[in-house]
């Protein structure tokens, strides 16, 4: 699984890969907007949070925010 990790602050952005499924399911289940401990993703993040703010499933459809339903949908927008 790729992380996109971004400091809005400062303008950094890194792409960590990680295929250690211990790791990974941590993020499995989660809802965009919630914080997920640093020290997850190793020891170099400790301190820090990280929320989560978006995504994509395996076929490269994105996540939407505000849309509380878990699979696809369709929306309608104006």
């Amino acid at each position: 699984m790729k992380y996109n990790i971004s400091n809005p602050t400062t303008g950094q952005q890194m792409v960590k890969e990680i295929d250690d499924d211990k790791i990974n399911r941590h993020f499995n289940d989660r809802r965009m907007g919630s914080d997920v401990d640093g020290v997850i993703l190793g020891e170099e993040f400790k301190g820090y949070t990280f929320r989560i703010t978006g995504g994509n499933d395996k076929q490269g459809f994105a996540m939407k925010q505000g849309i509380l339903v878990n699979g696809r949908i369709r929306i309608l927008m104006k």
